[in-house]
């Protein structure tokens, strides 16, 4: 393999373990924090991406990108909340809420995905690039969009978990995510607390929706195959730490990169979850994880 081949290699496995983590970590921050799995997270993909066409595209707002991530970020936290108050916390006392939520997420997800076929119709779109050129250091090419990609996406997922360890609010998150019992004894008003979970968690899928916009087509159905490898990235990281699901999505990430190199396009799911497999079994609770569920 030539240096060249390897560093393409390398510079693709980088972008897609960026995207996995921003993916990864907004579902790991529902899973960790309510105890159950979003099935409307890969809608929640797709609506991002679509939210930002809307705003940027040259043929609706015609927004600057960078003003349409911020809008895009306002309405998926709203919508993020809303689908909270909607689909999960009329159920949070029941015995079964685990079942009765993967029933209403899978609902929520079919709706989002029609209500998306409906608005923007079936034609694929795609998002303007964010920003254009290439920067050459001798024979290696790297273009700007995926420069800017890494260091926003590594800004977010930074802020994010800044946020989770230094802030009031995220603080409490993260009490309410170890033992919501004690922190409604405490006076902290839990269901504020599992919304706002939602909601970051709806902001990361949205915005990893509009950065997987910007680099191919999108449309309605787009998030059924990131929802799936960010499945596997939380799966295989762990969910014991905020860091788990990120160290595990550049791991994954470069797994497949090297992975369509070697076997092709269609061998590269059968390798990671061939992976993941090999670590459950190894290690039950993630490469990176430990026998509790917390931040």
């Amino acid at each position: 393999m030539d240096p060249i081949t390897l560093f393409s290699i390398i510079k693709g496995g980088l972008v897609l373990g960026a995207l996995y983590a921003l993916m990864a970590t907004g579902l790991s921050l529902v899973w960790t924090t309510l105890g159950i799995f979003n099935f409307a997270h890969g809608a929640f993909i797709a609506l991002g991406a679509y939210v930002a066409w809307q705003f940027a595209s040259a043929d609706a707002y015609g927004l600057p990108l960078g003003l349409a991530l911020a809008v895009t970020t306002g309405v998926m936290f709203a919508i993020g909340a809303v689908i909270h108050f909607l689909l999960v916390k009329p159920f949070e006392r029941r015995a079964d809420v685990v079942l009765i939520t993967v029933i209403t997420t899978l609902a929520g997800s079919a709706i989002l995905e029609n209500a998306l076929l409906l608005i923007w119709g079936p034609r694929s779109k795609q998002i303007p690039e964010l920003v254009e050129g290439t920067v050459a250091v001798a024979e290696f090419q790297l273009a700007w969009s995926e420069v800017l990609l890494l260091v926003v996406v590594l800004a977010i997922l930074i802020g994010l978990g800044l946020f989770l360890r230094y802030t009031r609010p995220g603080r409490s998150m993260r009490a309410v995510s170890q033992n919501r019992e004690a922190a409604q004894l405490l006076g902290l008003d839990v269901p504020i607390y599992f919304a706002l979970a939602f909601g970051l968690s709806a902001v990361t899928a949205g915005l990893a929706g509009v950065f997987v916009g910007t680099i191919r087509f999108m449309n309605p159905a787009m998030g059924a195959e990131p929802l799936m490898k960010a499945l596997i990235v939380v799966i295989f990281g762990g969910i014991a730490r905020f860091s788990s699901p990120i160290y595990a999505a550049f791991i994954i990430g470069l797994l497949e990169a090297f992975s369509i190199y070697v076997f092709g396009l269609y061998w590269a799911p059968a390798v990671l979850f061939l992976t993941m497999i090999v670590v459950l079994l190894i290690k039950p609770e993630g490469l990176f994880g430990k026998y509790q569920r917390t931040l």
